[in-house]
């Protein structure tokens, strides 16, 4: 099952086709063709492949009156290890190229640095000749974008940047830069790109946006005002969640109890405050820490 962060960065490439094209070019200096237009094709390449298996996205860029087609860019979405890759991306080319009719590239996203470098190893295909070296779009790839007009002229690389750099120096910036560029936004992006941005800025990040909030500083964009209000709510039930996770292993551990990796793992991963607090009152009373979930039906 695709996870969010996998899904969101799919989305990016979809909403802005030319994200791919940009990327290859601007920020891994690979050559891409003069286009005057990019556009999301089907990925299903289910001719070869089984229906469960299907690029995250194919962009195909074409070029001059004719439209003819340039180059197309399949693009995979990498956050883990999978050992099914390195067999399924050569078909995902050759079945591209083959379709479109035209050079084919494989561009690998990932916002994990060692997980870019899983993604570069070149793929042996058996055949003489014929290395498929992925082109590797990783978090050091990613530029930082801190300019507002940066932001407002390509607000998908503003999010992507929030994605990969949000835990760094630059988390701060990052967020005033997309929050000032918000109000350009339709709607339905405002909220996706809005959380996705908030969600991947680091605590301090959060904190030093509310603090600009409350000393006076005004946002151009009504939408960051209600959005920075959401993150010092949300930030406030992270830090009870937090809070009441640790009573609970506090409490085990005063008793003499030993908890076990899976208890503590899944008590400090909770986000359910009732359950929490149902926790807390079993850890008084309960003899064996492995009791704690068994109560929930965990």
């Amino acid at each position: 099952m695709p996870s969010v962060t996998h899904e969101a960065l799919v989305e990016l490439f979809k909403n802005r086709p030319t994200l791919a094209a940009e990327m290859l070019h601007d920020a891994l200096g690979h050559p891409v063709p003069t286009f005057t237009e990019a556009r999301v094709e089907s990925s299903d390449l289910t001719e070869i492949v089984p229906s469960d298996r299907r690029a995250d996205v194919v962009v195909v860029l074409l070029a001059g009156e004719q439209q003819r087609r340039a180059m197309a860019i399949v693009v995979e979405v990498q956050l883990g290890v999978d050992a099914d890759k390195p067999y399924v991306w050569p078909v995902y080319v050759s079945q591209t190229r083959a379709r479109h009719r035209c050079p084919t590239g494989l561009l690998v996203v990932t916002i994990n640095a060692a997980m870019a470098r899983w993604s570069a190893r070149p793929i042996d295909t058996g055949h003489p000749g014929w290395t498929l070296t992925p082109l590797v779009l990783g978090p050091q790839g990613v530029p930082v974008v801190t300019d507002a007009e940066q932001a407002k002229a390509a607000p998908e690389v503003a999010v992507l940047s929030a994605m990969a750099h949000g835990q760094s120096e630059a988390a701060e910036a990052i967020g005033v830069a997309f929050f000032e560029a918000a109000d350009e936004l339709d709607e339905e992006r405002r909220a996706v790109y809005g959380d996705l941005v908030l969600s991947s800025l680091n605590a301090a990040a959060r904190r030093k946006l509310e603090a600009m909030m409350k000393s006076g500083y005004q946002f151009q964009s009504e939408f960051a005002r209600s959005y920075v209000a959401k993150g010092r709510e949300e930030g406030m039930r992270e830090g009870t969640l937090k809070t009441k996770a640790q009573a609970v292993l506090v409490f085990l551990e005063a008793r003499g109890l030993e908890v076990p990796v899976e208890v503590r793992e899944r008590v400090l991963a909770s986000t359910d405050l009732d359950e929490l607090d149902r926790w807390i009152r079993r850890a008084a009373v309960i003899s064996d820490a492995r009791e704690l979930l068994a109560t929930t039906g965990s």
